[in-house]
């Protein structure tokens, strides 16, 4: 997998993830300009007080999936590694940074994989408790599985599971 050279690290929540991820979020939209539905903050780094790995994690929302050879082109200017769907359909990666400090999931807006991810930073925002259940588990595996990205993933698996069909109970009583 690409991932294999970057140790898995859980670094407690910094307050300058969403200053980096604003103005990531500036470059991209210069970059890609009107080709962009809508472009979120994601991932643990999106969650107020939540310890995270040190990566940026940003949703492209795309009126057109895939992405356009120009449109890669552009996010390759600004220093991204196209990856392609690595293993998810329908999702084009982009990573920054060696070890990575960002990257983009490029997906069609209000696909399953755009409404799942919103929803579980959204639930996390507004239940510390789940997001405090999901951080132990977090730090807990980081120090089990540091070197196997693979084997940390897949054991964050069935609590993440649990925690989106919270979720979406959660998101019918709004």
């Amino acid at each position: 997998m690409l991932d294999t050279e970057d140790p898995i690290i859980v670094a407690n929540y910094n307050a300058n993830w969403s200053d980096q991820y604003e103005q990531e979020k500036i470059c991209i939209l210069n970059a890609l300009g009107d080709a962009i539905a809508d472009i979120q903050h994601i991932g643990s780094t999106s969650v107020p007080g939540l310890a995270a790995k040190p990566v940026i994690d940003i949703l492209l929302g795309l009126k057109q999936i895939p992405p356009l050879p120009t449109q890669i082109a552009n996010l390759e200017a600004l220093g991204y590694l196209y990856c392609g769907e690595l293993g998810i359909p329908n999702r084009y990666y982009f990573r920054r940074g060696m070890p990575r400090t960002y990257q983009i999931h490029a997906v069609q807006i209000d696909s399953e994989f755009w409404r799942s991810h919103i929803l579980f930073r959204n639930f996390l925002i507004a239940h510390p408790a789940a997001a405090k259940q999901y951080e132990d588990l977090k730090r807990k595996l980081a120090v089990e599985f540091r070197s196997d990205r693979d084997r940390y993933t897949n054991n964050k698996a069935p609590l993440i599971q649990q925690l989106l069909v919270q979720a979406q109970a959660w998101q019918k009583t709004l």
